[in-house]
């Protein structure tokens, strides 16, 4: 999976999709998430349409793939597609994470959720 990730990077999306052929037990769903992310980074439409149909298959629930698709075809204009993934991640239930970021202060640990206006020092925070 690591050799996958360095060839995408590279933009040897050639090479790193035929690793993933040629892997003598089966690729995963992290293989193919791989290639889907470098995809997204080199514009690979096509390929990227093809690595996320695989996770798809490996592991329906998985949300980043639905998210980097869709950021694939929305960089290339293909709005209709961009529809399309979104309304198959709500027929199918598939819910993305929202983001969050934690600090520490006083040796407490806080976590804050996107959207999320729950904590008890919500005033002072968003003052």
């Amino acid at each position: 999976v690591c050799m996958i990730d360095l060839l995408g990077r590279a933009g040897q999306l050639d090479e790193a999709e035929e690793l993933i052929n040629n892997m003598s037990f089966g690729p995963s769903a992290a293989a193919w998430m791989n290639l889907l992310g470098a995809c997204r980074i080199h514009g690979d439409v096509e390929r990227g349409t093809c690595a996320a149909e695989h996770v798809f298959e490996l592991d329906p629930g998985n949300a980043a793939a639905f998210v980097l698709l869709s950021n694939i075809y929305a960089a290339a204009g293909k709005w209709d597609d961009v529809a399309n993934v979104r309304r198959a991640m709500k027929d199918r239930d598939v819910k993305k994470q929202p983001g969050h970021s934690c600090i520490e202060v006083k040796n407490k640990i806080h976590k804050f959720l996107v959207g999320d206006a729950s904590h008890s020092q919500k005033e002072e925070i968003y003052a």
